[in-house]
């Protein structure tokens, strides 16, 4: 399962509302190999769900993710912080036994 907080859920809202995204866009998150973790978190909204994608819904946000990148993401939950050490959405991922200091990559 992959959840988002509160804070995440209305910016997610809001960002949508903002680009002017259809009805039915969803955020589509996932892995790839890279970053200097070992592995990237990918985030995009698209509209178009894939054969074997897993679906998940919290606070009014679908989340949709492929099966390879469940294994990665599994308990994980978006969040939002608009603090002094950053803006923006991030993954609080508690597979990840090791993470960059910018957020973007980890291992485990």
């Amino acid at each position: 399962m992959i959840t988002v907080s509160e804070k995440a859920g209305e910016y997610i809202k809001a960002l949508m509302e903002k680009e002017h995204h259809a009805p039915g866009t969803f955020v589509r998150v996932g892995v790839k190999g890279g970053g200097c973790s070992g592995l990237e978190y990918v985030m995009k909204f698209e509209n178009t769900e894939e054969e074997g994608d897993q679906v998940f819904e919290d606070r009014g946000i679908k989340v949709v993710v492929q099966m390879k990148s469940l294994l990665y993401l599994y308990g994980t939950e978006l969040d939002y912080s608009d603090g002094l050490n950053g803006k923006g959405l991030f993954f609080n991922n508690p597979n990840a036994t090791r993470t960059c200091s910018c957020g973007e990559s980890f291992a485990v």
